[in-house]
């Protein structure tokens, strides 16, 4: 009989009673806490462009900075997730991007020269970049916690749900706080919105205790799932043009509802979360991401192609289905990669690939828009992701 209890309780402590699905109160706050992403997307270009008065090569650099500092702090992200637990990150990460959204209020003070107020935003992004870093890889780990390793597919298709429905709703949102209210309305939005993903943060289960297993050097993570990140950064060249040009894409074409691009993107992308969110679980990765790669492609040579907005919005939204599983998918292939107490430091090092796909592509895309016009950022966009879905197909067989 003690042999039997001893044997129940290391059964007990070694398989946790994970949940279904993930935890609302993660969700939750995951989406809260990227509204303040998603808020200011099409009013940073609008506003540093036409009232600040700077070039698209500027507008570029100041949206793609964010994703440099979150590049950069991705590998302590992942150290706290796995030493202290997702919510802990989660929490540190709210507490940046509130100072971030009031770096971004002080930045509109009218009294502030355009110099002034362009190195306030800059610090504004970097703070935002540091506070995402932390969020972001917090609230993912956190969610997989919740679960289990044998649903982080699953997981990673409702946390991106919730990142991408709140550009969805944050970038109209902001545009239309801007158009009629100024930007002052928008910037206290960003404020507001990490606020109350901290608040529902806070009152969530913590679902993980920090492992002591040993753990790889954050380099070494990264160099097992390098193929896995740089398919999904090929990815984000796509997501990169729409966010930081669609806009002034928009306004260049004489197109009303610039603020719509994010919406027919998120609403490609939930649709698919939604219906398949667990076929990378059940398929296998390599071969979702490879499709979907494929399907991002088109739907970026559409908003290339587009002779109106209809057609511009409709490829927008190819754009969202294909993106929709690339993340879960990759992601899924990049965890089977490293020990299970390297499973925040490997979100970590895949998301950074994510962040530099945007740190880079918002200065080069800036060039190319200067050089050949807009349209041709999206071109840009669609070499990128078949090159991507090449890279799936090779990964498959390694």
């Amino acid at each position: 009989m003690s042999a039997l209890a001893e044997s129940t309780k290391a059964l007990t402590e070694t398989a946790p009673d994970y949940r279904s699905r993930p935890a609302p109160g993660i969700i939750a706050a995951l989406f809260c806490g990227y509204l303040a992403i998603g808020l200011p997307l099409p009013v940073m270009p609008l506003f540093i462009h036409e009232r600040l008065g700077f070039s698209n090569f500027v507008v570029g650099l100041v949206i793609g900075i964010q994703f440099l500092a979150t590049v950069l702090t991705r590998g302590y992200a992942g150290r706290v997730s796995d030493r202290r637990g997702g919510k802990r990150s989660a929490l540190q990460g709210a507490i940046s991007c509130v100072v971030a959204g009031l770096l971004y209020l002080i930045s509109a003070m009218p009294a502030l020269s355009p110099s002034v107020s362009l190195a306030v935003i800059i610090v504004g992004r970097l703070t935002a970049g540091f506070g995402e870093s932390q969020f972001v890889t917090g609230c993912v780990s956190w969610s997989i916690a919740s679960v289990g390793p044998q649903r982080a597919g699953m997981s990673m298709s409702w946390t991106g749900i919730a990142m991408f429905a709140a550009l969805a709703i944050g970038a109209p949102i902001g545009m239309w706080a801007y158009q009629i209210y100024g930007v002052e309305a928008a910037m206290i939005a960003c404020i507001v919105a990490p606020l109350a993903a901290g608040a529902i943060a806070s009152r969530e289960l913590a679902y993980s205790t920090p492992s002591a297993a040993t753990r790889l050097p954050f380099y070494k993570v990264v160099g097992q799932i390098w193929r896995e990140g740089l398919g999904l950064m090929l990815q984000g060249v796509g997501l990169s043009g729409l966010t930081a040009f669609a806009s002034l894409y928009f306004t260049a074409r004489g197109w009303a509802n610039a603020g719509l691009v994010m919406t027919s993107f998120g609403v490609g992308f939930i649709f698919v979360r939604l219906v398949l969110g667990n076929l990378p679980d059940r398929i296998g990765g390599y071969k979702v991401a490879a499709w979907s790669l494929a399907l991002e492609a088109l739907g970026q040579a559409m908003v290339w192609m587009a002779s109106n907005q209809v057609i511009a919005l409709a490829g927008a939204l190819v754009t969202g289905l294909g993106c929709a599983l690339i993340f879960p998918a990759l992601g899924v292939e990049a965890l089977k990669r490293v020990p299970a107490s390297n499973r925040g430091s490997a979100m970590g090092a895949f998301v950074a690939f994510l962040d530099i796909a945007y740190g880079i592509s918002g200065p080069v895309a800036g060039v190319i828009s200067t050089q050949f016009g807009y349209a041709a950022v999206y071109l840009f966009g669609t070499f990128c992701a078949l090159a991507g879905a090449a890279l799936s197909l090779t990964a498959s067989r390694s």
